[in-house]
């Protein structure tokens, strides 16, 4: 899906205040304190709450390898003035049920409200289809998580209907909302973003 641009753990996707960066080794503690409060897991599909530290290990290290594989990019979110420190995650993956690529993200719960998630997501999408060459991008959001919902609309997502998905991590279905932007939209905004002509 990607190509060798972003197979290599120095690609970096930089933003007016974020950098998106490959996980870590020591960025795992930081995913078990942050994506293991359950006001951040509960709002996911696959996140324990507590999420131990063995299991964020694993996930940078399945991260590492996704993106490695160029089947994904799944990417470290980080405050420009401390790119060392990981506050979320943003991500790119094909998942075997379904036949577009999905965008998922959490942001650690002292981050919320400055519009951080909505910067991130968007670079990520844009660096999607700029360099994937995707022809949609699928994401959702869980129906009592209304700022997920925010973050997609920001970005240009549409509502595409809903959905009962079964969560393993949440103990059954969660009612959700279903989201896409194909590269025909995206293209349109990103004209639109730079009075009409693309950038």
């Amino acid at each position: 899906m990607f190509p060798d641009l972003t197979r290599d753990d120095v690609f970096r996707i930089e933003t007016r205040r974020l950098w998106l960066r490959w996980p870590t080794a020591r960025d795992a503690e930081a995913v078990s304190r942050f994506a293991g409060d359950p006001a951040v897991a509960e709002m996911t599909a696959r996140i324990s709450s507590p999420l131990p530290l063995p299991e964020a290990e694993s996930f940078v290290i399945q991260a590492r390898a996704m993106n490695t594989a160029g089947e994904g990019l799944i990417m470290a979110l980080c405050r420009r003035a401390a790119p060392a420190n990981l506050i979320g995650v943003v991500s790119v993956e094909n998942r075997p049920d379904a036949s577009e690529p999905h965008l998922g993200y959490w942001l650690g719960r002292p981050f919320w409200g400055e519009g951080l998630m909505t910067e991130a997501a968007e670079a990520l999408v844009d660096a999607t289809f700029a360099y994937a060459g995707e022809r949609a991008l699928t994401s959702s959001a869980m129906i009592g998580n209304p700022g997920s919902r925010r973050v997609l609309e920001k970005c240009g997502f549409r509502l595409t209907g809903g959905s009962a998905p079964v969560f393993e991590a949440r103990g059954g279905a969660v009612p959700s909302h279903n989201f896409r932007l194909d590269r025909a939209e995206w293209l349109d905004r990103r004209g639109t973003a730079v009075g009409g002509r693309l950038a």
